[in-house]
């Protein structure tokens, strides 16, 4: 039987429990509205790993209780009912101590975040362009049925009513922590309504998530910005605006472009595209403190070709396969009306074992 050392953690969750409960019974930080949050933020994540802890400490004093029951007594029934509860109390603490590794495992901190969300297509054409745009809308229904907001920032339609690049945010409880395992390349295999000989084709698109920054997450130098206006386009180069209201944005820095045209208003397309002007820049950051995470975001995203890629949607089989962890779902309408929870679920699951591994 395992066990685990949580003495020390105990005790110092015990204290900030107790310190907590203080300060959010104070008349004056319960004023403090911003203050009193924090407060409950720290407090719900204390309490939950505190009272792990206890039932853990409990279980202990009731199997060496029934040890010591067991090794002093003569009765044979008396034995036999301690044989029992030592049996009990050790698959139970077993059970426990597993659920404590779990919650011990380190937190993402991006987790919490909202997202910004960037589809390209890769290669594959006028195809690739068409599935870019059925991904965009898996993602809408996907967010619909979490009860999360989605927002368009930018799309460069095609003539075919496909996407070259579509970005768009995601604003929901936790998006992050689901949504990240969807960064890579997505191959789809099907008979494109164009092709006249009925030959399977094989397109790729690319998915970047980027946890969303907030202004105090990115500093920005208004000074490092150059701003360029310029009338908004559709599909061909068509105006659908005769007013310079899309807006470029240029980090002088980095280099890093973005671009909004989704808004009539300059202001409304300027503060859309500075949220992901915030994301690509904190992105950029974290890689450079990690290069380890850098380079495995940069092989899982790729560059678009057929042969590298995290999921596929084989049409012609109705089958969806994620490579990552080897799973098939045979049920393509319903993953393509935003039915990839199970594909998310087994991707954590699997996240948290490796977590488990290295701990």
């Amino acid at each position: 039987m395992s066990t685990l050392r949580t003495d020390d953690l105990y005790e110092r969750l015990e204290a900030s429990y107790k310190s907590l409960n203080e300060q959010m019974s104070d008349p004056a930080i319960a004023a403090d509205n911003k203050r009193y949050l924090e407060l409950v933020k720290e407090f719900n994540e204390v309490e939950p790993m505190l009272l792990l802890l206890r039932k853990e400490r409990t279980l202990h004093q009731e199997l060496a209780d029934n040890q010591e029951l067991f090794s002093e007594t003569d009765d044979h029934d008396f034995r036999e009912l301690a044989r029992e509860e030592i049996t009990r109390l050790e698959e139970e603490i077993e059970e426990i101590e597993e659920e404590i590794r779990i919650a011990l495992i380190p937190k993402d901190p991006l987790d919490e975040k909202n997202v910004i969300m960037e589809i390209r297509a890769g290669t594959g054409g006028d195809e690739a362009a068409l599935f870019t745009a059925e991904l965009y809308q898996l993602y809408q229904y996907y967010a619909e049925q979490k009860g999360w907001k989605t927002e368009l920032i930018e799309a460069n339609e095609t003539e075919l009513g496909g996407f070259k690049d579509v970005v768009f945010s995601v604003d929901g409880e936790a998006a992050y922590s689901h949504l990240k395992f969807e960064s890579g390349t997505h191959r789809v295999q099907r008979v494109p309504e164009t092709e006249s000989g009925g030959r399977i084709h094989t397109s790729a698109v690319t998915v970047a998530v980027l946890p969303e920054a907030d202004e105090v997450d990115v500093e920005i130098n208004p000074n490092d910005l150059q701003v360029d206006t310029y009338r908004a386009s559709g599909a061909g180069g068509q105006h659908v605006n005769k007013t310079s209201s899309a807006i470029r944005i240029t980090h002088l820095p980095t280099g890093v472009v973005v671009t909004c045209q989704d808004q009539r208003s300059q202001h409304k397309n300027r503060e859309k595209a500075m949220r992901v002007l915030r994301a690509r820049l904190m992105e950029m950051g974290q890689s450079s403190q990690d290069a380890a995470i850098a380079e495995e975001r940069k092989s899982q995203v790729g560059s678009g070709d057929r042969s590298e890629r995290i999921r596929t949607y084989n049409f012609p089989q109705g089958r969806v396969t994620d490579h990552r962890i080897g799973l098939s779902l045979y049920n393509m309408e319903e993953v393509m009306n935003g039915g990839i929870q199970p594909f998310i679920t087994a991707l954590q699951a699997h996240a948290q074992e490796k977590a488990l591994e290295e701990a």
